[in-house]
């Protein structure tokens, strides 16, 4: 689609709408560029598209580090060690933070999305607001299928061929958000972007970008002041 057809449209040339200015955060950047051995190249991209100010978008940010940001000794759910944790649940749990959160999460979601779907545990809440922000259906991904009643690891209504847009809290390697992508394709569901709060740039944008999954962190590491 070209910049004229999406504007005809009412989407930008991303499939975002087009009421959605770019921001000083969010101006469409490229985390990485891959090829693979067919000369093709995969962009893992940024799409901050803030209609509710850059200002507010920066004040989150420091909120989001002063009440998770942690310093110590700590396993990340990838299993890498590290001097520093963000507690997703401190964030995430914070009512005003969390509607502030569900505001700009929705800002990045394409205009095409269908159905919004949140891994269990960390990202069902915000995947909730999100969902209530925009209206649209949300759909939960367990880690497992679960062993009585319906037996099913995707949770919620939703018909196969939707297209799916994932909301995730905080992403390290991206293994974890890349296992939800494929349990969603094998119930029949076209993800067509990974949303997350923050990125710790720790290999995470590369190896979804190599996947074939558009990413739009709202933060990244880099993006924050840390003490």
């Amino acid at each position: 689609m070209t910049l004229d057809e999406s504007e005809s449209a009412g989407k930008s040339a991303d499939n975002l709408p087009l009421r959605f200015q770019r921001s000083a955060f969010g101006q469409v950047q490229h985390d990485a560029h891959h090829a693979d051995g067919h000369g093709r190249s995969h962009h893992s991209v940024r799409l901050g598209l803030v209609a509710t100010g850059t200002s507010d978008l920066a004040a989150l940010g420091r909120e989001i580090v002063k009440a998770s940001y942690l310093k110590g000794e700590f396993t990340l759910r990838s299993g890498k060690k590290s001097d520093h944790y963000f507690d997703k649940f401190l964030f995430e749990t914070d009512p005003a933070l969390l509607r502030r959160l569900g505001r700009h999460l929705a800002e990045l979601v394409p205009a095409d999305t269908q159905v919004l779907a949140a891994p269990e545990l960390g990202a069902v809440l915000l995947g909730g607001a999100v969902s209530m922000q925009m209206g649209l259906p949300l759909v939960l991904v367990r880690k497992e299928p679960k062993e009585y009643g319906t037996g099913k690891q995707v949770e919620g209504r939703f018909e196969a061929g939707r297209r799916v847009t994932v909301i995730e809290d905080v992403v390290t390697t991206g293994g974890d958000s890349l296992r939800t992508v494929e349990v969603l394709r094998n119930a029949q569901l076209e993800v067509i972007r990974l949303v997350v709060v923050l990125d710790r740039g720790e290999g995470g944008a590369e190896n979804i970008g190599q996947a074939g999954v558009p990413y739009s962190p709202l933060f990244r590491i880099s993006d924050l002041t840390l003490d």
